[in-house]
Order: structure tokens, then C-alpha cells, then sequence
């Protein structure tokens, strides 16, 4: 357990304790960072309190007595809602600001696990509850070493797979025979399964219109065939098939064909320089060990593709965190779908990948970057030229 570390950052948050509380696994950031057994399947409520001095207390059911043994502290156990109720607030009383997975207005979704009757209990014990996002962040985001080597090995063989798919694209155009979306996905999938890859779904390959709607996955009854003169968009992730490895996720897109459109250049263009100049920021700062929200980072991309006039086309936010879930609990780069104020801290990676998504096709370009502590890198290849197939 990191309880020393947790009460370190509790003190320099101004925060009197952390206070976990899940009811049927509601809430995997809990179970993750206070690292209990996954066989564990509780059907009451529990708690589990952290103070910033002293020792941290456990309430649980007496039919469950147990959940919490793995964990260090004092026990106390309930039965009745009265007790239950009576014991939390004994827990709580005079600890002031504490810390719970709550989000404001719920500006910071991932972390908000617990329900708003939850929050009332809590409340009327006297204290005032204040977002864990950051203590999240600090000790479910963060990588450790064999983390990033993990993550640079999948990326290694990720790259790998992304540009056999656009080659067997250009094969079955040179021969053809046009395969389909859904069968290059499909590809994809067998690939990562040789290579030792796992992957929570998708990927997604689109082309033309389908490529507007970033969410898009072909499936069998449903997809279209890649034909000469489409836009093709590939977006793949996938992790090592190891204990707390984390993802690898990106975008490419190609042309099949000829001579690029010029309109479709354009928009790639204007699409990689917006990518281009949120990495610079975000690395920047990252060298100069200057603080930086990821707000910050999406307004950056944000601004220049408005700039272009292709604001309205441009309706998601510029990245997210990326850890053993693809989308992570760390600091997502949006100031669009939420202000995310959290500043980026060392250890940390997410994506940068600005797109813009017309009535007839749509381009994304995404890559990875690590902050570390003074620098920032782009962890994979990057896309500069539309790959003309």
C-alpha cells in the first residue's frame, strides 16, 4: 500500500483524507488504487478512510466483514442503516475538506463514481467534499518504468500492423479485388493476436463518409468496400498482453489512387499542423518543466483549425489520457466536452488528435506523448504525408 504517499499528497492538497466508498464494484478506481483483489465481489457498502495524519479506518457490513482485510487500519462494522450511518459520520467528524471520486457539475466524468445520495450522507456529517481528480491522476495515471517500455513495444508492433494494412489495401486495389473495411479491421484484430497484442475493441477503418463519424466501426452487414479514389482512415490501439501494460493509440489516413484531391490535402494539412503545434506546446512546457492544463493543450489545436475556418467541423476534444484503459484517468487534453484544469504531470501520456469531419470524408491524425520529468516526446511514428496507396 502507498498510504505514507497518500497522506503526503493529501497535506500538500490541503486535504484532511480520502475517503473511498464503493457498493457492487461502482467504482474500478478504487478497487485499482488501494490495489484490492479483483476476485472481490462485495453487495454492501464499504468505506475506507485515508486522513492526512494518523490511521486510516475501514467501515464494512458484517455479513462482509472481510472485504477490506487486505488493507491496513482500524475496523468498525455495521448492520443497520442507522449504525451504518451513525459510524460513517463518527469517522468523519471534524475532518473538514475531503477528498472523494466526485467532479463538480460532473465536469470530469471519469471520476465521477459516486451517486449524489452518497455525497448527501457524506455532507451531512459536517464536511465538504472536494474532486479526488488529482489524487487520481497522481496514483492511478502515472507510469512506471516498465510501463513505458511496455507501452513503446506495443507501439513498435502497432506501427508495424498499421502500415501492413494499408499495404494489403494497396495490393487488393492493384489486383482489383477491393476488400472492405470490415475485412481489414479484421486483419488488424488477427495481427495483434499473432504479435501478442489485446485490444478492448474496435479498430476503426472508415472510408469517405463513414471516416466522418469518428466513433465509426465497420461490421460484416454493414461496411463499404475501398475503392480507387476513396479516403482512407485507420485508427487502431492495443496493449502487450501483460499484467498493467498500457495502450498505444493512433490515426492515419490515405488516399487510394492517383493524384491527392487538393481539398483533401488541404484538410489534412490543416489537420497535421494543428496536431504539430499542440505537441510543440505540450512539449515545451513539458522541457521548461512549466506547468500546463490540458485545456491548454486542446486550445491550441482548437484555435488553429478555427483559424482555417473549420471550426464547426472540429467537435471533439484534442486527446485524452491513455493507461491500461485506452482512455485514461489522467488529465484529458479538452476544452471542449469539459474544461479539464488539471495540470499534466510528470509520468503521464495521452493523445493529441485534432480532426476534422466533413459531409463527405473526414481526416484525424493522432499520436502519443509522454511527459516525463523535464521533457515530453512523441512516443511512435508520425504522420507529415497522406499515405498514397
Amino acid at each position: 500500500m502507498v498510504i505514507e504517499q497518500i497522506q503526503d499528497a493529501l497535506k500538500r492538497n490541503g486535504l484532511n483524507g480520502w475517503l473511498f466508498f464503493d457498493h457492487h464494484r461502482r467504482d474500478p478506481l478504487a478497487y485499482r488504487i488501494l490495489q484490492l483483489p479483483p476476485t472481490l465481489e462485495p453487495s454492501r457498502r464499504w468505506y475506507y478512510f485515508i486522513p492526512s495524519d494518523g490511521e486510516p479506518v475501514k467501515l464494512v457490513h458484517r455479513i462482509e466483514s472481510s472485504t477490506l482485510d487486505s488493507l491496513p487500519g482500524k475496523k468498525e462494522s455495521y448492520s443497520s442503516w442507522s449504525e451504518q450511518q451513525d459510524k460513517l459520520w463518527g469517522l468523519l467528524r471534524g475532518r473538514g475538506r475531503i477528498a472523494m471520486q466526485y467532479s463538480p457539475r460532473c465536469a470530469i466524468p471519469y471520476v465521477s463514481m459516486i451517486d449524489a445520495g452518497t455525497a448527501e450522507l457524506v455532507r451531512s456529517a459536517g464536511v465538504e467534499i472536494l474532486s479526488s481528480a488529482d489524487l487520481v491522476q497522481e496514483f492511478e495515471a502515472r507510469w512506471s518504468d516498465e510501463q513505458l517500455q511496455m507501452h513503446l513495444e506495443a507501439g513498435k508492433l502497432v506501427d508495424q500492423v498499421r502500415r501492413e494494412a494499408f499495404d494489403l489495401i494497396r495490393h487488393h486495389n492493384r489486383s482489383g479485388r477491393y476488400v472492405t473495411e470490415y475485412e481489414v479491421q479484421q486483419f488488424i484484430l488477427s495481427r495483434f493476436s499473432q504479435l501478442g497484442l489485446t485490444t478492448d475493441h474496435g479498430p476503426n477503418v472508415s472510408v469517405n463518409g463513414n471516416a466522418s463519424n469518428p466513433h465509426y466501426e465497420p461490421a460484416r452487414e454493414l461496411c463499404s468496400p475501398i475503392q480507387q479514389d476513396d479516403l482512407v482512415l485507420i485508427d487502431l490501439w492495443a496493449k502487450l498482453i501483460q499484467p498493467d501494460s498500457v495502450y498505444y493509440d493512433i490515426t492515419w489516413t490515405g488516399f487510394c489512387g492517383g493524384s491527392i484531391p487538393s481539398h483533401i490535402q488541404n484538410i489534412f494539412e490543416i489537420v497535421r499542423d494543428a496536431r504539430n503545434a499542440a505537441v510543440r506546446f505540450a512539449i515545451e512546457k513539458a522541457a521548461g518543466i512549466e506547468p500546463f492544463a490540458g485545456y491548454e493543450v486542446d486550445d491550441v489545436a482548437r484555435h488553429y483549425i478555427e483559424e482555417q475556418g473549420f471550426g464547426e467541423y472540429f467537435f471533439h476534444r484534442t486527446g485524452h489520457s491513455i493507461g491500461t484503459e485506452v482512455h485514461g484517468t489522467g488529465a484529458n487534453m479538452d476544452n471542449l466536452e469539459s474544461h479539464d484544469e488539471r495540470r499534466v504531470i510528470a509520468r503521464t501520456c495521452f493523445s493529441i488528435e485534432p480532426g476534422i469531419y466533413l459531409p463527405g470524408f473526414g481526416i484525424r491524425s493522432e499520436v502519443n506523448v509522454y511527459v516525463g520529468d523535464g521533457f515530453g516526446r512523441v512516443t511512435g511514428e508520425v504522420q507529415e504525408k497522406l499515405v498514397h496507396i
